[in-house]
């Protein structure tokens, strides 16, 4: 149900066929030229929470945000609090508290479809994307809903995952992905175990130094305040059949196949085949909305609920990303992180 507000003020929001709301701040008694975003932003907490809440995500438009000190103060405003990320699995600049850069990621690549940090025992429940340059040409920030995904699946890809989770590898190498320092916030090699224990990541160090951890993760969860069910990790977006073929046959001949960045596996440790991450990639495009950036957007994501992914564009872009109010889908079953044999 829309916010008391929302009812009697109906032309602020547009209904659009996907279901997404598209809210005008510009179409309001107290525009942000009037106040500043965080503000109005501030007035309406409730309610945008609300249509959040009740589609998965929101965009909102006429805020005029121009920095990331203007996305913190509105992060500020309408969530709980920040979250910080750890184990990114590409480099980020940090703004403030819960505020950064996106992702490096080539413009040529796109990110597919995934929620924020569901490898981790704790991710954000949040996620606040702000345009403050949209690029010439695509690089939209899309979006998926998971309980959708879910039900779209075969049943017996489904079952098989709800049943035995999922496995992330990940290496870290010299000169490709996130480095240790901006993955777990240090080099020190006793707190990256003393992490990877108490976040239940088993690891082993390489005779050349490097870092290679292996995480097991339920693939589907139910919401912690709808209680449905979600199809919520990266088993797609993070296998190696869903990178670019010449970016794995470099990185294979590079690393190794057992040294790529990441990758994924089921939770018996089987290798997920080409036809099942397509598959899962073509059901998260059957149910994918996409909305062109305009300057100054705000798009507020439930990431449990929601997936998003960063399309491939052209020219500059400038995005900036806020996590918040961090929440513990769970795990499957006791998992305590160790050394590797």
């Amino acid at each position: 149900m829309l916010s008391a507000l929302f009812r009697r003020n109906r032309a602020t929001t547009t209904p659009v066929p996907d279901g997404l709301p598209v809210l005008d701040a510009e179409d309001t008694p107290d525009t942000p030229g009037a106040r500043d975003a965080a503000a109005w932003t501030a007035g309406r907490r409730d309610a945008l929470r609300e249509l959040v809440a009740e589609h998965g995500a929101l965009t909102v438009r006429g805020l005029g945000l121009r920095t990331p000190a203007g996305v913190e103060s509105v992060l500020r405003q309408v969530a709980e609090r920040p979250a910080p990320e750890r184990e990114a699995f590409a480099a980020r600049d940090r703004h403030a508290d819960g505020v950064y850069s996106s992702s490096a990621w080539p413009p040529t690549q796109p990110m597919c479809m995934h929620h924020e940090l569901s490898y981790a025992v704790e991710c954000p429940g949040l996620m606040l994307f702000a345009c403050l340059e949209p690029p010439v040409e695509g690089g939209a920030t899309a979006v998926a809903d998971a309980i959708a995904v879910l039900h779209a699946l075969p049943a017996e890809l489904v079952d098989r995952f709800a049943q035995e989770g999922w496995l992330l590898d990940r290496a870290y190498n010299e000169g490709i992905g996130a480095t240790l320092g901006q993955s777990f916030g240090t080099d020190d090699r006793g707190e990256v175990e003393a992490y990877c224990r108490a976040h239940a990541i088993d690891w082993s160090w390489q005779p050349d130094g490097s870092l290679r951890t292996r995480q097991h993760r339920p693939a589907v969860v139910r919401h912690p305040v709808s209680g449905r069910r979600c199809w919520f990790n990266q088993i797609a977006f993070l296998n190696e059949w869903t990178m670019a073929p010449e970016v794995r046959e470099f990185l294979v001949e590079e690393y190794g196949p057992d040294g790529l960045p990441f990758n994924t596996r089921y939770g018996d440790g089987d290798p997920v085949p080409p036809d099942v991450v397509e598959q899962i990639n073509k059901t998260y495009e059957a149910h994918t909305v996409r909305r062109s950036w305009q300057r100054g957007d705000l798009m507020l994501v439930d990431n449990i609920r929601t997936a998003h992914s960063r399309e491939a564009y052209r020219g500059p872009r400038n995005i900036v990303v806020a996590m918040a109010d961090p929440v513990r889908p769970g795990l499957p079953g006791p998992q305590v992180g160790r050394e590797a044999a």
